[in-house]
């Protein structure tokens, strides 16, 4: 259900806006996905698993937070982040 050191790695390496870069909105977006796509494949076996399902919708509405503060922010980026990561909208 957790994301591993490497995927991190890797996802916070693809979305950084700079060098060392890890609390960047675009970044934070991306980790929340990332964890949103492994809790809704553990909920396609785990049906009954509410409380993770708690975990989720709180994930889900923080990553909503903050793809609303960079849409208010910095459109050009939010677009750009919400097409690399196939999000809705």
């Amino acid at each position: 259900m957790s994301i591993t050191v490497e995927r991190k790695a890797e996802v916070i390496a693809t979305h950084a806006r700079s060098e060392g870069d890890t609390g960047s909105a675009e970044v934070q977006v991306a980790i929340l996905s990332e964890r949103i796509s492994n809790l809704t494949e553990h909920f396609k076996t785990h049906k009954k698993d509410n409380h993770s399902r708690r975990g989720l919708l709180k994930l889900v509405s923080t990553r909503r937070r903050l793809l609303d503060h960079l849409k208010v922010t910095d459109l050009g980026r939010y677009q750009a982040l919400i097409e690399t990561l196939g999000l809705r909208r």
